[in-house]
Protein backbone atom coordinates (compact mmCIF):
# COMPACT_ATOMS: atom_id res chain seq x y z
CA UNK A 1 0.00 0.00 0.00
CA UNK A 2 2.64 2.26 0.37
CA UNK A 3 4.01 1.69 -2.98
CA UNK A 4 0.78 2.49 -4.25
CA UNK A 5 0.85 5.65 -1.99
CA UNK A 6 4.07 6.99 -2.47
CA UNK A 7 4.81 6.14 -6.11
CA UNK A 8 2.04 5.57 -8.04
CA UNK A 9 -0.37 8.00 -6.76
CA UNK A 10 1.26 11.12 -7.29
CA UNK A 11 1.77 10.61 -11.12
CA UNK A 12 -2.34 9.98 -11.39
CA UNK A 13 -3.08 13.12 -9.26
CA UNK A 14 -1.51 15.16 -11.78
CA UNK A 15 -3.14 13.59 -14.28
CA UNK A 16 -6.59 14.21 -11.95
CA UNK A 17 -5.87 17.96 -11.94
CA UNK A 18 -5.75 17.87 -15.41
CA UNK A 19 -8.86 16.53 -16.11
CA UNK A 20 -10.42 18.15 -13.46
CA UNK A 21 -8.90 21.49 -14.89
CA UNK A 22 -10.47 20.30 -18.09
CA UNK A 23 -13.99 19.02 -17.02
CA UNK A 24 -14.55 22.72 -14.78
CA UNK A 25 -13.48 24.49 -18.25
CA UNK A 26 -10.36 26.19 -15.80
CA UNK A 27 -8.69 25.41 -19.15
CA UNK A 28 -10.02 25.03 -22.43
CA UNK A 29 -9.70 22.38 -25.04
CA UNK A 30 -7.16 24.59 -27.09
CA UNK A 31 -5.36 25.71 -23.73
CA UNK A 32 -4.40 21.76 -23.24
CA UNK A 33 -3.77 21.13 -26.91
CA UNK A 34 -1.14 23.95 -26.55
CA UNK A 35 0.27 22.53 -23.30
CA UNK A 36 0.19 18.65 -25.02
CA UNK A 37 1.91 20.37 -27.96
CA UNK A 38 4.20 22.17 -25.67
CA UNK A 39 5.07 19.14 -23.68
CA UNK A 40 5.57 16.87 -26.76
CA UNK A 41 6.76 18.80 -29.24
CA UNK A 42 9.39 20.61 -27.54
CA UNK A 43 9.52 20.07 -24.02
CA UNK A 44 10.07 16.13 -24.12
CA UNK A 45 12.72 16.25 -27.29
CA UNK A 46 14.81 18.25 -25.47
CA UNK A 47 14.37 15.88 -22.12
CA UNK A 48 15.64 12.66 -24.35
CA UNK A 49 18.28 14.44 -26.69
CA UNK A 50 19.89 15.64 -23.06
CA UNK A 51 18.93 11.72 -21.75
CA UNK A 52 19.76 10.13 -24.62
CA UNK A 53 23.40 12.33 -25.54
CA UNK A 54 24.08 11.36 -22.25
CA UNK A 55 24.07 7.87 -22.05
CA UNK A 56 26.98 5.23 -22.16
CA UNK A 57 25.96 3.62 -24.97
CA UNK A 58 28.77 0.93 -24.41
CA UNK A 59 27.19 -0.33 -20.78
CA UNK A 60 23.42 0.68 -21.11
CA UNK A 61 22.91 -0.71 -24.52
CA UNK A 62 21.36 -4.70 -22.99
CA UNK A 63 20.47 -7.15 -25.89
CA UNK A 64 18.19 -8.96 -23.10
CA UNK A 65 16.86 -5.46 -21.57
CA UNK A 66 15.75 -4.61 -25.34
CA UNK A 67 14.55 -8.49 -26.55
CA UNK A 68 12.32 -8.84 -23.41
CA UNK A 69 10.62 -5.52 -24.31
CA UNK A 70 10.72 -5.45 -27.91
CA UNK A 71 9.20 -9.54 -28.07
CA UNK A 72 6.64 -8.80 -25.26
CA UNK A 73 5.27 -5.76 -27.44
CA UNK A 74 5.37 -7.77 -30.56
CA UNK A 75 3.64 -10.51 -28.54
CA UNK A 76 0.86 -7.92 -27.72
CA UNK A 77 0.56 -6.45 -31.51
CA UNK A 78 0.15 -10.33 -32.88
CA UNK A 79 -2.76 -11.12 -30.01
CA UNK A 80 -4.68 -8.04 -30.27
CA UNK A 81 -3.93 -7.91 -34.33
CA UNK A 82 -5.85 -11.55 -34.58
CA UNK A 83 -8.05 -10.95 -31.92
CA UNK A 84 -9.67 -8.31 -33.29
CA UNK A 85 -9.38 -9.70 -36.79
CA UNK A 86 -10.17 -13.25 -36.43
CA UNK A 87 -12.13 -13.00 -32.82
CA UNK A 88 -14.19 -10.14 -33.79
CA UNK A 89 -14.23 -10.11 -37.54
CA UNK A 90 -12.64 -6.67 -37.64
CA UNK A 91 -11.40 -5.41 -41.04
CA UNK A 92 -7.42 -6.01 -41.49
CA UNK A 93 -6.83 -2.25 -41.34
CA UNK A 94 -9.00 -1.54 -37.94
CA UNK A 95 -7.61 -4.74 -36.84
CA UNK A 96 -3.65 -2.96 -37.35
CA UNK A 97 -4.86 -0.03 -35.36
CA UNK A 98 -6.06 -2.20 -32.44
CA UNK A 99 -2.90 -4.18 -32.84
CA UNK A 100 -1.11 -0.62 -32.73
CA UNK A 101 -2.91 -0.01 -29.20
CA UNK A 102 -1.97 -2.81 -27.64
CA UNK A 103 1.89 -2.64 -28.34
CA UNK A 104 2.10 0.96 -28.11
CA UNK A 105 2.98 1.18 -24.24
CA UNK A 106 3.02 4.83 -22.38
CA UNK A 107 6.83 4.67 -21.90
CA UNK A 108 7.57 8.20 -21.69
CA UNK A 109 4.95 10.24 -19.55
CA UNK A 110 3.84 7.46 -17.27
CA UNK A 111 6.70 4.37 -17.79
CA UNK A 112 9.63 7.44 -16.92
CA UNK A 113 7.31 8.56 -13.97
CA UNK A 114 6.76 5.40 -12.19
CA UNK A 115 10.27 4.32 -12.60
CA UNK A 116 11.64 7.38 -11.23
CA UNK A 117 9.55 7.18 -8.70
CA UNK A 118 9.82 4.28 -7.40
CA UNK A 119 13.73 3.42 -7.91
CA UNK A 120 15.19 7.14 -8.21
CA UNK A 121 16.36 9.06 -11.35
CA UNK A 122 19.74 6.89 -11.82
CA UNK A 123 17.48 4.22 -12.30
CA UNK A 124 16.33 5.58 -16.15
CA UNK A 125 18.74 4.45 -17.95
CA UNK A 126 17.18 1.32 -19.61
CA UNK A 127 14.07 3.33 -19.60
CA UNK A 128 15.42 5.25 -21.61
CA UNK A 129 17.56 2.62 -24.04
CA UNK A 130 13.47 1.16 -24.54
CA UNK A 131 12.23 4.78 -25.66
CA UNK A 132 15.37 5.79 -27.83
CA UNK A 133 13.60 2.69 -29.97
CA UNK A 134 10.54 2.85 -29.21
CA UNK A 135 8.24 5.46 -31.43
CA UNK A 136 10.49 4.86 -34.48
CA UNK A 137 10.24 1.07 -34.20
CA UNK A 138 6.46 0.85 -33.53
CA UNK A 139 5.82 3.97 -36.37
CA UNK A 140 7.67 2.63 -38.83
CA UNK A 141 6.12 -1.02 -38.58
CA UNK A 142 2.82 0.40 -37.52
CA UNK A 143 2.77 3.03 -40.80
CA UNK A 144 4.29 0.49 -42.81
CA UNK A 145 1.70 -2.35 -42.39
CA UNK A 146 -1.27 -0.06 -42.31
CA UNK A 147 -0.01 1.63 -45.60
CA UNK A 148 0.43 -2.11 -47.37
CA UNK A 149 -2.74 -3.06 -46.00
CA UNK A 150 -4.72 -0.01 -47.90
CA UNK A 151 -2.35 0.02 -50.72
CA UNK A 152 -2.61 -3.83 -51.62
CA UNK A 153 -3.76 -3.68 -55.72
CA UNK A 154 -3.31 -0.12 -55.86
CA UNK A 155 0.27 -0.91 -57.52
CA UNK A 156 2.13 1.08 -54.70
CA UNK A 157 6.02 0.64 -55.41
CA UNK A 158 8.23 -0.27 -52.46
CA UNK A 159 10.33 2.54 -52.75
CA UNK A 160 6.98 4.79 -52.70
CA UNK A 161 5.86 3.23 -49.30
CA UNK A 162 9.40 3.57 -48.14
CA UNK A 163 9.29 6.97 -48.43
CA UNK A 164 6.00 7.40 -46.94
CA UNK A 165 7.17 5.66 -43.88
CA UNK A 166 10.60 7.78 -43.48
CA UNK A 167 8.55 10.55 -43.90
CA UNK A 168 6.03 9.89 -41.23
CA UNK A 169 8.43 8.98 -39.01
CA UNK A 170 10.78 11.78 -38.62
CA UNK A 171 8.33 13.98 -38.56
CA UNK A 172 7.72 13.34 -35.22
CA UNK A 173 9.70 16.00 -32.52
CA UNK A 174 10.16 12.89 -30.05
CA UNK A 175 11.78 11.03 -32.81
CA UNK A 176 13.85 14.29 -33.86
CA UNK A 177 15.12 14.44 -30.47
CA UNK A 178 16.43 11.22 -30.27
CA UNK A 179 17.94 11.34 -33.09
CA UNK A 180 19.71 14.58 -32.27
CA UNK A 181 21.25 12.63 -28.88
CA UNK A 182 22.16 9.49 -30.91
CA UNK A 183 24.12 11.66 -33.33
CA UNK A 184 25.71 13.90 -30.24
CA UNK A 185 26.49 10.61 -28.08
CA UNK A 186 28.19 9.33 -30.86
CA UNK A 187 29.94 11.83 -32.13
CA UNK A 188 31.39 13.23 -29.33
CA UNK A 189 30.23 17.08 -30.29
CA UNK A 190 30.56 19.09 -27.48
CA UNK A 191 27.06 20.82 -26.71
CA UNK A 192 27.53 24.67 -25.94
CA UNK A 193 26.97 25.20 -22.28
CA UNK A 194 24.31 27.87 -22.69
CA UNK A 195 22.23 25.40 -25.04
CA UNK A 196 22.57 22.13 -22.55
CA UNK A 197 21.53 24.84 -19.86
CA UNK A 198 18.24 25.78 -21.81
CA UNK A 199 17.72 22.25 -22.69
CA UNK A 200 17.74 21.12 -19.10
CA UNK A 201 15.39 23.99 -18.24
CA UNK A 202 12.83 23.03 -20.89
CA UNK A 203 13.37 19.04 -20.14
CA UNK A 204 12.62 19.16 -16.42
CA UNK A 205 8.87 20.82 -17.53
CA UNK A 206 7.92 18.36 -20.28
CA UNK A 207 6.75 15.47 -17.53
CA UNK A 208 4.63 17.06 -15.52
CA UNK A 209 3.17 19.49 -18.24
CA UNK A 210 2.59 16.18 -20.27
CA UNK A 211 0.96 14.49 -17.13
CA UNK A 212 -1.22 17.39 -16.40
CA UNK A 213 -2.25 17.80 -20.18
CA UNK A 214 -2.88 14.06 -20.54
CA UNK A 215 -5.86 14.59 -17.91
CA UNK A 216 -7.23 17.00 -20.18
CA UNK A 217 -6.92 14.53 -23.51
CA UNK A 218 -8.31 11.73 -21.52
CA UNK A 219 -11.64 13.71 -20.63
CA UNK A 220 -12.40 13.67 -24.37
CA UNK A 221 -12.00 9.82 -24.46
CA UNK A 222 -15.15 8.89 -23.15
CA UNK A 223 -15.86 4.90 -23.25
CA UNK A 224 -18.58 3.69 -25.76
CA UNK A 225 -19.50 0.48 -27.19
CA UNK A 226 -17.15 -2.69 -28.26
CA UNK A 227 -16.86 -3.07 -24.61
CA UNK A 228 -15.25 -7.19 -25.34
CA UNK A 229 -12.57 -5.65 -27.61
CA UNK A 230 -11.81 -2.80 -25.41
CA UNK A 231 -11.10 -5.22 -22.75
CA UNK A 232 -8.85 -7.26 -24.72
CA UNK A 233 -6.75 -4.51 -25.20
CA UNK A 234 -6.93 -3.53 -21.89
CA UNK A 235 -5.70 -7.43 -20.95
CA UNK A 236 -3.11 -7.44 -23.54
CA UNK A 237 -1.40 -3.87 -22.48
CA UNK A 238 -1.53 -4.50 -18.72
CA UNK A 239 -0.75 -8.05 -18.57
CA UNK A 240 0.02 -10.03 -21.70
CA UNK A 241 3.07 -7.51 -22.80
CA UNK A 242 4.67 -7.14 -18.67
CA UNK A 243 4.08 -11.31 -18.01
CA UNK A 244 5.55 -11.67 -21.45
CA UNK A 245 8.54 -9.01 -20.73
CA UNK A 246 9.35 -10.18 -17.23
CA UNK A 247 9.22 -14.05 -18.35
CA UNK A 248 12.35 -13.32 -20.63
CA UNK A 249 13.72 -10.76 -18.63
CA UNK A 250 13.88 -13.36 -15.56
CA UNK A 251 14.48 -16.41 -16.65
CA UNK A 252 15.33 -16.35 -19.93
CA UNK A 253 17.62 -13.39 -20.66
CA UNK A 254 18.31 -13.43 -16.63
CA UNK A 255 19.03 -9.57 -16.77
CA UNK A 256 20.44 -7.25 -14.04
CA UNK A 257 17.79 -6.17 -11.38
CA UNK A 258 17.70 -2.01 -12.53
CA UNK A 259 17.42 -3.38 -16.73
CA UNK A 260 14.75 -5.62 -15.62
CA UNK A 261 12.81 -3.07 -13.43
CA UNK A 262 12.67 -0.42 -16.56
CA UNK A 263 11.53 -2.74 -19.01
CA UNK A 264 9.20 -4.43 -16.73
CA UNK A 265 7.47 -1.21 -15.78
CA UNK A 266 7.35 0.16 -19.32
CA UNK A 267 6.06 -3.17 -20.63
CA UNK A 268 3.26 -2.80 -17.96
CA UNK A 269 2.01 1.01 -18.68
CA UNK A 270 -0.98 1.66 -20.54
CA UNK A 271 -1.60 3.04 -24.68
CA UNK A 272 0.00 5.88 -25.22
CA UNK A 273 -2.00 8.66 -26.58
CA UNK A 274 -0.17 7.99 -29.48
CA UNK A 275 -2.23 4.88 -29.93
CA UNK A 276 -5.57 6.96 -30.16
CA UNK A 277 -3.23 9.42 -32.64
CA UNK A 278 -2.84 6.17 -35.04
CA UNK A 279 -5.72 5.21 -35.40
CA UNK A 280 -7.10 8.63 -35.82
CA UNK A 281 -4.11 8.96 -38.01
CA UNK A 282 -6.07 6.30 -40.46
CA UNK A 283 -9.61 7.28 -39.26
CA UNK A 284 -10.06 3.30 -38.17
CA UNK A 285 -10.37 1.84 -34.93
CA UNK A 286 -10.37 5.23 -33.24
CA UNK A 287 -13.53 4.22 -30.93
CA UNK A 288 -11.71 1.19 -28.99
CA UNK A 289 -8.49 3.20 -29.53
CA UNK A 290 -9.72 6.23 -27.13
CA UNK A 291 -11.65 4.09 -24.69
CA UNK A 292 -8.93 1.82 -24.50
CA UNK A 293 -6.24 4.48 -23.69
CA UNK A 294 -8.60 6.45 -21.15
CA UNK A 295 -9.97 2.69 -18.89
CA UNK A 296 -6.26 1.15 -19.04
CA UNK A 297 -4.99 4.22 -17.79
CA UNK A 298 -7.11 4.03 -14.76
CA UNK A 299 -6.65 0.46 -14.51
CA UNK A 300 -2.79 1.07 -14.35
CA UNK A 301 -3.07 2.66 -11.06
CA UNK A 302 -3.88 -0.83 -9.28
CA UNK A 303 -1.74 -3.26 -12.34
CA UNK A 304 1.57 -0.78 -11.95
CA UNK A 305 1.21 -1.02 -7.86
CA UNK A 306 1.07 -5.09 -8.62
CA UNK A 307 4.17 -4.86 -11.02
CA UNK A 308 6.30 -2.62 -8.26
CA UNK A 309 5.34 -5.16 -5.64
CA UNK A 310 5.94 -8.15 -7.68
CA UNK A 311 9.20 -6.67 -8.57
CA UNK A 312 12.56 -7.28 -6.53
Amino acid sequence: MEILIDVVLPVFLIIGFGYAAARSKLLSESAIDGLMKFSQSFAIPCLLFRSIAGLDLSTSLDPGLLLSFYIGAFAAFTVGFFGAHKGFARPLDESVAIGFACMFSNSLLMGLSITERAYGAAALTGNYVIIAMHSPMFYAFGIGLMEWVRSRGQGLSGAALGRQVIKAIFSQPLVIGIVAGVVVNLSGLPVPEAVGAAADMMGRAGLPAALFGLGGILLRYRPEGDKSLIAMVCAITLLLHPIVTYSLARWVFVIDTAALRSAVVTAAMPPGVNAYLFAHLYSTGRRVAASSVLIATALSIFTAWFWLQALP
